[in-house]
């Protein structure tokens, strides 16, 4: 228990930090500084992967019960990298709702920090359940590989777009329950017109917790089939989303460039899908790195899905557009690059 409570102690002290002191006020948040900040998030995940190590190795905090350093160093990396990859389809979204809502970007950020400490509360509560049920009923396991196998098959083969945020059913329903002004007031989510009104940055704030929520079912099921520790889970789940929110700056600008990005979020969730359901043979075939060569198969397929985005857009950035050419006018003169006679 101590260490839960020191962990969210921590990570409620960084949160702090970010929104009392570094984004006190509204301002537009610059791709220089969105990228320092991913980099900062990332260096943080790493330092506590630090800590894991030295927890699981030694038994810090009644941490390390069933796993050493070494492997649970390495479920914590890959649970982070398979959590922060799947965050990424997840900013698709995100920006499609800022578009939707016309949130200008100088208050995205206050939407996206809300929406990811709700987040933390929603998926805290999900890895609760879900650990809970795991203990119950060890078959479940099965059902989650299922599901992933399934997810990743829609993901490849099925157009997944999502439609109109605003003709969504919570935001039909939170329309309903309480009044909505179509206007902003500046970084509010509530105004007084004479009576409380939500204003678009609230319903925004609300399709940014449904869609996590939405997405979260499928990224729980990963993770648990990579990790059944509670702990583990929750961190690597914490850390991936406290770096989505300055990566999403970083990337919105370039977000379609990602061609095959739902194609490698695909392999991934079949990779770990299979995992779950023939864990016990593949452990036994490839011995006691089977975590580590999990871990490189899931860098190499998402690096392999970046590189070849990368070649893709060159190729169509290097390809000149033809221009249609118009048809010739009957009597019309030749010309000036076509002299009769040569």
């Amino acid at each position: 228990m101590l260490v839960w409570i020191a962990f969210v102690s921590l990570i409620l002290c960084l949160l702090a930090l970010d929104l009392g002191i570094f984004h006190r006020t509204a301002r537009v948040v610059t791709v220089r500084e969105a990228l320092a900040w991913s980099v900062a998030w990332f260096i943080l995940a790493l330092a506590f992967g630090g800590f894991v190590y030295g927890a699981y190795e030694y038994k810090w905090l009644g941490l390390g019960a069933a796993d050493d350093g070494q492997s649970a160093l390495l479920k914590y990396l890959t649970g982070y990298i398979v959590e922060e990859s799947l965050s990424v389809d997840n900013m698709f979204v995100i920006a499609m709702i800022f578009r939707v809502f016309a949130i200008p970007s100088l208050y995205q950020h206050r939407v996206l920090f809300w929406g990811i400490l709700g987040a933390l509360v929603m998926r805290g509560a999900m890895i609760g359940v879900g650990a809970a049920l795991v203990a119950e009923f060890s078959w479940i396991l099965y059902v989650f590989g299922v599901f992933l196998i399934v997810t990743a098959v829609k993901m490849a083969f099925m157009d997944t777009g999502l439609s109109d945020p605003k003709d969504n059913a919570i935001v039909r329903l939170t329309k309903r329950i309480f009044p909505v002004t179509d206007r902003l007031d500046g970084e509010h989510f509530l105004v007084r017109q004479p009576r409380l009104m939500l204003t678009p940055l609230a319903l925004a704030l609300v399709m940014v917790e449904t869609t996590d929520l939405l997405f979260a079912v499928d990224s729980i099921p990963a993770i648990f089939a990579i990790t059944t520790d509670p702990f583990l889970v929750f961190a690597s789940n914490v850390f991936a989303i406290l770096g989505l929110r300055s990566l999403y700056f970083v990337l919105a600008g370039a977000l379609e460039a990602f061609h095959y990005l739902k194609l490698s979020l695909a392999l991934v969730l079949g990779l770990v899908g299979t995992k779950m359901l023939v864990h016990t043979w593949l452990e036994n075939l490839l011995g006691e790195h089977f975590h580590l060569y999990l871990l490189a198969a899931i860098v190499a397929i998402l690096g392999g899905g970046i590189i070849a985005s990368a070649i893709r857009s060159r190729r169509e950035r290097a390809t000149p557009l033809r221009q249609p050419q118009a048809p010739a006018t009957p009597g019309a003169p030749p010309s000036a690059d076509r002299v009769p006679g040569r």
